[in-house]
């Protein structure tokens, strides 16, 4: 057990929802748009902020970089948002962390803006204090930033009771650089060896064990 934490902070793609589907289609759309050809790993566009991918996987520029964004969420803002699915034993975890007195938060990468439709869209509203992500502007993209800004937001200065969860390396980097420990879970996109790497101080495989662990 680590029950010493009361306050979590909670990625979203890959550790609430599966958001595999809608971030692969709006990707591919932007990409055939563009002219270019989609990656044979899609799997990477999953985890880190789009401006950083489309530059890092693609080879583009500040300007192409841009346009790649708006283009993807031509088609994310009205329909790849909600190709997605909220993972099993999410519901329960969340229901069994808030009746167990924790501050529940999130910390995403994603525009808050969308995150905060799909809480709505998919029940999951009731159980965050703060929902915290990015700005539509390109600006706060990385974990960090977003964490600061939820951190600020919340009025927390002990981050010795604060723990990020997420399934991706730059859920623990974001993390640490924040000061912050970091659970990294098992159902999402990341795998054990990236999260190791990384160096996430715990780990979890589903959900309910997140939760056993937390209580």
């Amino acid at each position: 057990m680590i029950d010493n934490y009361d306050t979590l902070l909670f990625d979203l793609d890959g550790t609430l929802t599966d958001s595999t589907e809608g971030i692969v289609k709006c990707i591919e759309y932007a990409l055939t748009k563009m002219g270019y050809e989609m990656p044979e790993d899609t799997n990477k566009f999953l985890g880190p902020p789009l401006y950083q991918s489309f530059a890092e996987f693609c080879g583009m520029n500040e300007e192409q970089v841009n346009e790649a964004v708006r283009i993807f969420r031509e088609r994310y803002s009205t329909v790849g948002l909600f190709e997605n699915r909220v993972y099993d034993g999410i519901p329960e975890m969340l229901d069994r962390l808030k009746k167990g007195g924790k501050r529940i938060m999130v910390a995403t990468s994603k525009p808050e803006v969308y995150a905060v439709r799909i809480f709505e869209k998919f029940g999951l509203s009731q159980y965050f204090e703060i929902v915290g992500g990015a700005n539509i502007n390109g600006t706060r993209n990385y974990k960090d930033e977003v964490i600061e800004y939820v951190l600020a937001k919340a009025d927390i200065t002990d981050r010795s009771r604060v723990l990020m969860i997420g399934d991706r390396k730059q859920d623990a980097d974001g993390a640490h650089k924040t000061g912050l420990k970091c659970m990294g879970i098992l159902w999402g996109f990341g795998s054990i060896e990236e999260l190791t790497e990384a160096g996430a101080d715990y780990i979890a495989e589903t959900p309910e064990e997140a939760a056993d662990m937390l209580l």
